[in-house]
């Protein structure tokens, strides 16, 4: 096996075009387990760890640009005024050990219907930056992943990093497992007001093929609240619509019986993520927080 270390962006994108089988590594802490446990075995890898430009995050006005190399650990220390729900999803990932290693890239990368981050970034509508000699590529974040580990990557292709809005209203992320951390999600849900576009967001983890929008929930609640005026009033949300909009959220997952769970309660669960996490976010939008 060949073990590739650019020290360089260009360089890393030579060695991608120049080993198309080679698989990329950051942190490695999805694909060496899949490695040792699985039988994963690689030609090459590409080992994205020293090219320093990956690694930070930038401020650009209304965005966040995050390097497909920033850790766990420093997106929860860095990013949580402006990417509440990303650190908050960040901090419910696996161990400090894991947290020290895993990046918000190989979560892309790995495109597993259960990665944590992978809900926060369709509710936030954040896109994700590509590259390879061909040129650069932005994709929406809702249009990034296709299949189970499958994502829209072309084989020439690296992850650079992504583009998150900052955050304009409460976001929250929440999911069960059999702890807050240390655990693949049974489910996991994150919603996003967008209180400068009058818009909710929301995205659905470990409950379908891929991660997903429940679009007809953000339908929903997005009209009532626009009916009601609740955004300018600032008036507090009825019962009616919290539940209708959690059966929607529901509705939208597409589970499976597995070991960790039986499809009907992902689906039961999901409902009770939503409902809450709708709560809180409005609770705060009443009381003027992000």
């Amino acid at each position: 096996m060949d073990d590739l270390r650019p020290r360089s962006w260009g360089e890393a994108l030579a060695m991608r075009a120049a080993h198309p089988d080679a698989l990329p590594v950051a942190g490695g802490t999805d694909l060496m387990p899949r490695m040792n446990l699985a039988g994963l075995r690689p030609t090459a890898l590409l080992d994205l760890s020293r090219v320093p430009d990956l690694a930070g995050w930038e401020d650009r006005s209304a965005w966040l640009w995050i390097g497909a190399a920033m850790t766990y650990t420093a997106m929860l220390a860095e990013l949580g005024e402006h990417a509440p729900a990303l650190a908050a999803a960040s901090r419910a990932v696996g161990s400090p050990q894991i947290r020290n290693r895993g990046t918000i890239g190989g979560n892309l990368g790995t495109a597993s219907p259960a990665g944590d981050c992978h809900p926060v970034l369709l509710a936030t509508r954040a896109t994700i930056e590509v590259e390879s000699p061909r040129g650069q590529r932005l994709i929406p974040a809702r249009e990034f992943y296709l299949g189970p580990r499958r994502n829209a990557l072309a084989p020439d292709e690296l992850i650079r990093g992504l583009l998150v809005p900052k955050a304009t209203g409460p976001q929250q992320f929440s999911k069960v497992g059999v702890r807050n951390a240390m655990v693949i999600a049974v489910s996991s849900f994150a919603v996003a007001l967008h209180r400068d576009e009058r818009r909710v967001g929301t995205g659905i983890g470990s409950a379908g093929p891929t991660p997903l929008v429940a679009g007809a929930a953000e339908r929903y609640l997005n009209a009532e609240l626009t009916a009601g005026d609740y955004w300018d009033r600032k008036r507090p949300l009825p019962g009616p619509i919290t539940s209708r909009f959690a059966e929607l959220v529901s509705a939208a997952a597409e589970p499976i019986d597995d070991l960790r769970a039986t499809a009907g309660y992902r689906r039961h669960s999901l409902g009770v993520l939503a409902s809450r996490a709708l709560r809180w976010c409005w609770t705060d939008y009443l009381k003027g927080h992000r």
